[in-house]
């Protein structure tokens, strides 16, 4: 059996807030979300998700958008695809685009056809290297890029609300201890349901179940450790994982990279 393309390269960036990744793969991303936006380029081939919108697809040319907390996921379309990614920090909108936020949630559209945009990100991609002299105009770069996205690429009206207020409250349970060890009967005890009720509820309106929702949060909880300095390991039991073995599985699924590359790219 032929083994699958799956090239995952984090990129160094020179701005604080920024990170950096180019990606060629076959690999079928599982349904997860972000803390950061995401903006990013098809370079080739295509790729189907679901997304805040619904499934979308997306081809070369095309840039690809998420919003933190946003589940989505991605299956290649015939073959491998490849794309290049930047993930901001949203404290980056609120400082530099206030005015233009009003103080509302924003959600980026989660595929569009804007060649100037896709212009702009691949330009700021190759300004971020802390190596290249372009760093200097890369924050001028991300700025023309963000308020490009901001003023015509918003999803229209508030984020797709959750429609159960039982399912609101497991996911307000598991947000708050990503980390703790709460079994499925207590936490379907804690929103008045039975186990059934809370996986059939939670699969309609997150996409997922409990358990896979509480092992991304722990992933993203793990990133920002590693991003911290802390050891794999450290990173591991802090964010709830039984070793450090259980987090890389769960970090390569996730994210498509191992937590070691991924610390050796941003500290």
């Amino acid at each position: 059996m032929t083994e699958k393309t799956h090239q995952v390269i984090p990129r160094r960036s020179c701005l604080s807030g920024v990170e950096a990744l180019s990606s060629r793969s076959e690999h079928a991303f599982p349904r997860h979300a972000h803390d950061q936006y995401g903006i990013g380029v098809i370079t080739a081939g295509a790729q189907k998700s679901w997304s805040g919108a619904g499934t979308v697809e997306s081809a070369a040319g095309d840039v690809i958008m998420v919003s933190p907390g946003e589940m989505h996921d991605g299956s290649p379309i015939g073959g491998a695809r490849e794309w290049h990614m930047l993930y901001l920090e949203p404290r980056l909108l609120v400082r530099e685009l206030a005015d233009e936020l009003s103080g509302s949630d924003v959600m980026f559209q989660p595929v569009v056809h804007d060649p100037s945009l896709a212009g702009e990100v691949m330009k700021l991609l190759g300004a971020l290297e802390p190596a290249t002299a372009a760093c200097d105009d890369a924050e001028e770069l991300l700025l023309a890029c963000l308020a490009r996205v901001v003023q015509r690429h918003r999803m229209s009206g508030p984020p797709l609300p959750r429609t159960s207020p039982a399912i609101a409250r497991a996911v307000e349970w598991i947000e708050a201890e990503p980390d703790a060890a709460t079994s499925l009967s207590a936490l379907a005890a804690s929103c008045d349901m039975s186990r059934f009720q809370l996986i059939r509820g939670f699969m309609r309106d997150m996409g997922t179940t409990p358990h896979a929702y509480r092992i991304q949060l722990r992933v993203r909880l793990a990133r920002r450790y590693l991003a911290q300095g802390q050891s794999i390991a450290e990173a591991a039991l802090l964010s709830g994982f039984a070793d450090q073995s259980h987090l890389t599985r769960a970090f390569v699924r996730q994210l498509g990279i191992t937590p070691a590359r991924y610390q050796a790219a941003i500290v």
